[in-house]
């Protein structure tokens, strides 16, 4: 259709989700809508929506109603994981003109033809069995680094998570186009890709619609690591029994990949990993912590975990904290418990009082400041390279090395997604990493 129908784009969770409403964005681009920023005002808002916790169900409808101020006459649109999971609760959040379930998000100027606000939000969504074709996508234009989404959907049954519900099996792009896919990113002069996907330890698997393995994880990061153009390459997070000692090595030697890994651990305690149904116990998660020490010593070690889990004594939490607080990390990110519709774990016993498991995760974020400074003084005095963001917070730059730590420097226009070697020097009041330059840039 022809117009110059202004867009607007809102994401909620994780890189992921990022990837693909950055793909849905040139999408309209390509048939003729002009893009804006979401503070501006638009005729279409579209928000990429997350079902991970409650706590993005309750942005979804903040976001709304901040589309809704900037235009009452604006058409508003959800898709992403919600809207596959819970689509007529979306539908009835005033405001709220169409719902696109997992299928039909990459298809949304499809049901465009009239912007006329409803009564009621349209729904179009299917059973997730459907979702077992893959759709490929990237970011760019929006950050420094793109997000090259390789693999999506995950065939694990973990009693907490809605994401096989949300987006269906597991299954992969084809290593031909994650490769094309990565040469475009290369001619956008972005510096960094960073590789995404519900599972992506499990690439390879529906690479070409069926269910074995054309090619493993490993085979993938070889051939990424020739492609000419990208300075850096990044692992998002990967399940810490998909991720082999072949791989580590790897990136030990690797070109482009950097020593930073994001590994799910959940729970310290073995009894509390078989109830969430994960694939390893925690003595396999401490192998691959020492492995990659082993090989980096200087690597960022970044770890996910859930407190507040149904059955969770005092005495599980404990493990997790003592077994966290011994393991050589780098930082963690934490969850508190929430349930969630149709999972096992929503009808388990042994409900941990919400107070408790507020007191459990101030816990372990405060362990999690201990950690990054720990790992930032190990860091001091070392040589590494910086890549700079693009945005000015309060008259500075930052940027990340390429074991991820976090530096910053008076603001500067020159140096936006610029590699330079430093030397980090000192650790700011806000925890932030000081340095000096050396030399000339990278």
């Amino acid at each position: 259709m022809k117009n110059k129908n202004k867009v607007a784009f809102y994401t909620l969770g994780c890189k992921l989700n990022f990837s693909e409403t950055s793909t849905i964005a040139r999408n309209f681009q390509d048939e003729g809508f002009a893009r804006v920023d979401f503070e501006e005002v638009a005729d279409i808002y579209v928000i990429n929506t997350c079902s991970v916790t409650d706590n993005a169900d309750k942005q979804f409808k903040q976001v709304v109603r901040k589309a809704m101020k900037l235009n009452p006459n604006a058409f508003v649109a959800a898709v992403g994981c919600y809207a596959q999971l819970k689509p007529e609760e979306l539908a009835a959040v005033d405001g709220v003109d169409l719902v696109l379930g997992a299928t039909e998000k990459f298809k949304i100027t499809d049901y465009l033809h009239d912007l006329s606000k409803n009564h009621q939000g349209e729904v179009h969504s299917c059973e997730i069995q459907e979702a077992d074709f893959y759709v490929g996508s990237y970011s760019i234009g929006d950050r420094t680094r793109a997000f090259l989404k390789v693999q999506d959907g995950c065939d694990y049954k973990c009693t907490y998570c809605t994401i096989p519900l949300a987006r269906g099996i597991s299954r992969s792009d084809t290593l031909e186009n994650v490769l094309k896919n990565a040469y475009e990113i290369a001619q956008q002069d972005i510096k960094e890709i960073v590789l995404t996907g519900v599972n992506i330890g499990d690439y390879g698997k529906g690479e070409f619609g069926n269910k074995k393995h054309e090619h493993t994880f490993l085979e993938l990061v070889q051939k990424l690591d020739l492609v000419e153009g990208i300075e850096r390459l990044r692992i998002s997070s990967i399940e810490p029994n998909l991720l082999k000692n072949e791989t580590i090595e790897f990136v030990a030697g690797s070109r482009t990949f950097v020593p930073h890994f994001h590994i799910p651990l959940q729970s310290g305690s073995n009894d509390i990993l078989k109830l969430m149904k994960r694939r390893y116990m925690r003595e396999l998660y401490a192998e691959r912590v020492a492995k990659i020490r082993e090989v980096m010593p200087h690597a960022c070690i970044g770890v996910d975990v859930i407190v507040g889990f149904p059955g969770e004594t005092d005495a599980h939490f404990l493990e997790t904290y003592h077994f966290l607080n011994e393991l050589d990390i780098s930082y963690l990110h934490v969850f508190t418990y929430s349930e969630r519709d149709n999972t096992e774990a929503a009808q388990m016993p042994g409900v941990v009082a919400a107070n408790v498991r507020a007191k459990r995760s101030k816990m372990l974020r405060g362990l999690s400041v201990k950690k990054r400074r720990a790992f930032y003084e190990s860091q001091l005095g070392s040589h590494r390279t910086v890549l700079f963001e693009g945005e000015n917070k309060q008259g500075y730059i930052h940027g990340f090395t390429e074991n991820y730590v976090k530096v910053k420097a008076p603001w500067n226009p020159e140096l936006v997604n610029t590699l330079h070697e430093v030397t980090l020097t000192r650790i700011d009041e806000d925890g932030c990493v000081r340095f000096e330059f050396v030399g000339v840039p990278a």
